[in-house]
């Protein structure tokens, strides 16, 4: 039956006054939150990737994943990396690379985003010293905005990855809202990445919601119960925990995730022990 043909049958059960059987309530009900396409961040692999390149492809798609945010790893022939995902049925849509790159050389970012078959450049972290600052932000903002406008006459979109010194306060709101606001949405987009976002004093959801047409890109992960918030942007590797076991409600963030359309979700377990965790966030996943 269709679901629509379904929803007026149970419809007209209830103004009739019948009970709807159990079986079409659950119908009704039982739908998964997270539908996208599993993705992985390559950084996750960063130990052994570059030494056995074919392995770690391998089981990531006895995973069961489809996507991956690179690029290629270091030693690793782009061209030939690019085979080695094509032969696994394994896409990149998004690669990240350095400040530096970007900002000096972002000709050479549209080259491998082009080999690799990517839509998406990211770049994860903007230079400071021990503290994050309005003057770093306002030099951010200049730099992305060039680099973005770049990116785009090449038909490629600049995302700026979160890490969480980003809220510190300014004005009436935080360093991260003065990026947002001065940046140019034509140019530049964001990817949000969970736990950062929530260490450094964010809510994840309402983050995207206030915002909802910048975010693109998103890195799933979660942080042990018991971490305290800081403005590091850093924390120690054994506190990335799998979805779902940690501080974070995953599920919040996966509707607010919905409600602004981000485009790719790529889980990113920079743990010691990602190769149990990730199964685990996989199949915490699946059962949203």
């Amino acid at each position: 039956m269709k679901t629509t043909s379904f929803l007026f049958f149970t419809a007209a059960l209830a103004l009739a006054g019948c009970s709807v059987p159990k079986s079409a309530k659950v119908a009704q009900t039982n739908q998964s939150l997270f539908t996208a396409p599993i993705g992985v961040q390559a950084y996750t692999y960063r130990a052994s990737f570059s030494a056995r390149p074919e392995a770690v492809l391998d089981s990531v798609k006895a995973l069961g994943i489809t996507q991956m945010e690179g690029p290629n790893p270091k030693g690793v022939d782009i061209f030939k990396f690019r085979q080695m995902l094509d032969k696994r049925g394994i896409s990149m849509p998004s690669i990240g690379v350095d400040y530096d790159m970007l900002v000096k050389e972002p000709l050479e970012a549209v080259r491998m985003a082009g080999i690799l078959g990517s839509q998406f450049v990211m770049v994860a972290w903007l230079p400071h010293g021990k503290t994050f600052t309005i003057d770093d932000a306002k030099k951010a903002v200049t730099d992305l905005n060039k680099a973005g406008r770049t990116l785009k006459a090449n038909s490629l979109t600049l995302c700026y990855h979160i890490h969480g010194y980003e809220f510190g306060p300014y004005e009436d709101g935080t360093l991260f809202d003065y990026i947002a606001k001065n940046t140019d949405p034509r140019y530049v987009k964001f990817e949000m990445d969970v736990m950062w976002a929530f260490h450094g004093g964010a809510d994840p959801a309402k983050l995207m919601l206030k915002y909802p047409t910048r975010w693109r890109l998103m890195h799933l992960k979660d942080i042990r119960k018991g971490v305290a918030n800081d403005l590091t942007g850093g924390t120690d590797i054994r506190n990335d925990v799998a979805l779902g076991t940690g501080q974070i409600n995953i599920p919040e963030v996966l509707k607010a995730a919905k409600a602004v359309g981000i485009r790719h979700y790529f889980i990113e377990d920079e743990s010691p022990d990602h190769a149990k965790q990730i199964p685990e966030t996989i199949k915490y996943l699946k059962g949203l």
